[in-house]
């Protein structure tokens, strides 16, 4: 099932298809462009991926995360209009962003849930090059970007019978794990919620935890491990971004890192208002090939766009208005010298390899 030269396509690890469609009322299955037109104003974040969008930009298959914000979050923007207050306001949350990915799969036959290797390997199917763009499947792996809806350890079951996947302990501060910003790591109700996971082989996504919190995960869970969206640190010091020893880390358990199109991960001195210091996709393959000499492979990156976290159209490079313009990082990461299989490798077969050992048959 591998993403051969001939077949090519991007696996993107990290969308907010349900919570944007919760926050904001976008509609997934209309084009961007067509929903930015009604826009109600500069402080909300711009409509940036669709199905169609996704499609044309040979975005096979997508994370599409399960988001919810705690009311105590600082910050938390006019547009983020739901937020919750206890765990049952925070399952609730997740439940309503769970059901908008099942109605999308429902009701449109383009779209596939995938929760075993039967659906993976329909959709990479469909992407065979005799097939035409309309009979192509876009497939979405559902994450919970932190695990807060998790109501205890062994609920985690029922979540995985809703359609999850790959679970992420930690976004903001959990019962289960301290965020990025934060000094905590595992919890102890975290080291069960692992121990869960592991006997059900879910895909941990360490993305969003502290340095302590991704450390413990790393060493105690035994099963597959990606982070989905984190940027090396070396580009930007936020404590969203990994270390070298994190991701030195990471990759001696073969896992595999998804690299945001964000400017201000991507270049340290990136302002939005000064045209010399603006960023472009040749600084996201930067960031790629760093962590390709880091690791001494290919093998261990990805892409975790983030293309719709609620920035504005300046926060994204110069080149990229939808994801429809993700395909141009193949170009990029060509004109510097990678081979076409390994480019293959960094937008979709890496990430394909984990879901292929994680995912249970069926």
């Amino acid at each position: 099932m591998a993403n051969s030269a001939s077949t090519m396509f991007i696996i993107d690890a990290q969308q907010n298809i349900a919570f944007n469609a919760q926050q904001l009322g976008l509609d997934y299955t209309r084009w961007a462009w067509r929903q930015g037109e009604a826009a109600p104003g500069a402080d909300v974040p711009p409509p940036v991926t669709s199905l169609r969008d996704n499609l044309i930009g040979r975005v096979a298959i997508v994370f599409g995360s399960l988001q919810v914000l705690p009311e105590s979050a600082p910050g938390l923007a006019p547009w983020q209009r739901y937020s919750y207050r206890t765990a049952a306001d925070a399952r609730h949350l997740a439940l309503w962003q769970m059901d908008c990915y099942r109605r999308l799969a429902d009701d449109h036959d383009r779209i596939r849930l995938i929760q075993t290797r039967d659906d993976l390997a329909a959709v990479v199917d469909s992407w065979r090059d005799e097939n035409a763009l309309d009979k192509r499947l876009q497939g979405i792996v559902v994450k919970m970007k932190g695990a807060e809806p998790i109501s205890e350890p062994l609920q985690l079951e029922e979540w995985l019978e809703f359609g999850i996947r790959i679970v992420a302990p930690a976004w903001r501060q959990t019962r289960y794990a301290g965020s990025a910003e934060s000094d905590g790591g595992l919890t102890r109700l975290g080291y069960e919620l692992l121990e869960v996971m592991a006997g059900f082989e879910v895909l941990l996504d360490i993305s969003s935890l502290s340095d302590r919190g991704a450390a413990d995960a790393l060493e105690r869970y035994e099963g597959t491990i990606i982070a989905s969206h984190s940027n090396p640190r070396y580009f930007y010091p936020s404590p969203r971004c990994l270390p070298d020893e994190l991701i030195r880390r990471l990759a001696e358990r073969d896992g595999v890192m998804g690299v945001m199109v964000y400017n201000q991960f991507l270049r340290k001195d990136w302002h939005p208002r000064d045209r010399n210091r603006q960023v472009s996709i040749a600084h996201w393959v930067d960031a790629v090939d760093y962590i390709c000499q880091l690791t001494g492979s290919v093998a261990h990156v990805g892409l975790g766009s983030n293309i719709d976290g609620g920035h504005p159209h300046s926060s994204l490079p110069a080149e990229i208005d939808t994801s429809s313009d993700l395909w141009l990082l193949r170009r990029s990461l060509l004109d510097r010298g990678f081979a076409e299989a390994d480019a293959a490798a960094i937008l979709g077969g890496n990430m394909l390899r984990k879901l292929e050992e994680s995912l249970p048959e069926g």
